[in-house]
C-alpha cells in the first residue's frame, strides 16, 4: 500500500500551525486558505451591495414622497438632504461593517462565517478592537486603489506615474501570496491573522474514563465537581481544545492545561492526577454547555 498523501490533505498539513496563548499553552489551528479567504470577502461585499442598493431604492421613495408637493427649491433642499443621508450609510456601512462583525464574539464577517474563518491574534490573546482597526484601514491600499490603477493606468493618461503607483499598489494587494500564512499587509500591521474557525456544533463527545461518568478520581480518590462560576469561565472553543488535549494524551500538554485551568478556578488537585481532573472538567463544563444549547444560549469562547 502507498504512503502517498492525499493532495488536498498535504495542502491542509502545510497549513497547520501551533499559537502559543498567554497561558503558555499550545493550541493546534489551520490558516484560513487564499482561496476561502477570496470566496468570503466576494461574500461580503455581494451583501453590502445588496444593502446599499435596497437603501438607495428606499431613499429614493421617501425623495418621491417628500417632493411630490413641493416646489422647485424645497425639491432642491430635499434632494440634497438625501444624498447627505446615503453618503453617510454608504460611508459607514463600507468602512463600519467588517471593523464591527470581527470585534463580535466570532471574530468574522458574515462572509467568513459561511466559509468557516475567523479573525485571530497571533500572539494567542483576544482580538483587541485597535487590531481590528488597523487591519481594515488598509483595505483601500489593498484593494480599491490597485483596482482603479488597473483601470486607469493602461490608458496612458498617468504615465510613467501611473505604472509605477499600479506597481506598488499592487505589492499590497498580491501580499497574501508572499508568505506562507496567506497574511495581508493589514494581518502584518494588526498582528492578526485568518485561521480555520471550529466548529459551532459541539462534536460528538469522546468517551473518558470514570472521572468524566461519576465526578470521581479511579487513581486517587478525589472528588471533581464544579459550580456554576468555575465552569462559566469556558467556552465551546475551549472546550473544543480541552477535548483535542485529551485525544492527543500528552502528558506534558495535560499537564500544562491542567495547571492553566486550576490557576483560573482557583483549584489545587496536585499532581500526577491530571487526566482525571480534565476529564471531569470536560464532562461538567460540556453538559452546561449543552444544557445551555437547549434553551437557545451560546457561549462562543471565554470572551463571549
Amino acid at each position: 500500500m502507498s504512503g502517498a498523501v492525499a493532495p488536498h490533505l498535504a495542502h491542509r498539513a502545510k497549513r497547520m500551525r501551533q499559537m502559543v496563548t498567554p497561558e503558555g499553552v499550545a493550541l493546534p489551528l489551520t490558516v484560513g486558505a487564499r482561496s476561502a479567504r477570496a470566496g468570503a470577502l466576494i461574500l461580503d461585499y455581494v451583501i453590502l451591495l445588496t444593502i446599499t442598493i435596497a437603501t438607495a431604492i428606499f431613499l429614493s421613495y421617501v425623495f418621491d414622497g417628500i417632493t411630490s408637493e413641493q416646489d422647485g427649491e424645497e425639491i432642491s433642499g430635499a434632494r440634497e438632504f438625501v444624498i447627505i443621508v446615503f453618503s453617510l450609510f454608504w460611508f459607514i456601512a463600507w468602512n463600519g461593517y467588517f471593523m464591527v462583525m470581527e470585534m463580535g464574539p466570532r471574530g468574522a464577517t458574515l462572509g467568513k462565517r459561511a466559509v468557516g474563518l475567523r479573525v485571530a491574534s497571533r500572539d494567542g490573546g483576544r482580538l483587541t478592537p485597535e487590531a481590528v482597526i488597523a487591519r481594515n484601514l488598509l483595505r483601500d491600499i489593498e484593494l480599491f486603489l490597485p483596482l482603479i490603477l488597473i483601470l486607469i493606468a493602461p490608458s496612458g493618461e498617468t504615465g510613467l506615474a501611473g505604472w509605477g503607483a499600479l506597481l506598488w499598489f499592487l505589492t499590497f494587494m498580491l501580499f497574501p501570496f508572499f508568505n506562507k500564512d496567506a497574511m495581508r499587509a493589514g494581518d502584518v500591521v494588526a498582528g492578526t491573522w485568518v485561521v480555520e474557525a471550529p466548529k459551532a456544533k459541539l462534536d460528538h463527545a469522546i468517551s473518558t474514563g470514570g472521572a468524566a461518568a461519576k465526578g470521581t478520581s479511579s487513581l486517587t480518590g478525589a472528588e471533581y465537581k464544579f459550580g456554576e462560576d468555575e465552569l462559566s469561565i469556558y467556552g465551546e472553543y475551549e472546550l473544543q481544545t480541552l477535548e483535542r488535549v485529551l485525544r492527543d494524551d500528552r502528558p506534558e500538554a495535560l499537564h500544562a492545561v491542567a495547571e492553566v485551568i486550576c490557576r483560573k478556578i482557583g483549584w489545587n488537585p496536585g499532581a500526577g492526577d491530571e487526566r482525571a481532573f480534565l476529564e471531569a472538567f470536560y464532562s461538567q463544563l460540556r453538559a452546561r454547555l449543552e444544557g445551555d444549547m437547549r434553551f437557545g444560549k451560546r457561549k462562543a469562547d471565554k470572551y463571549a
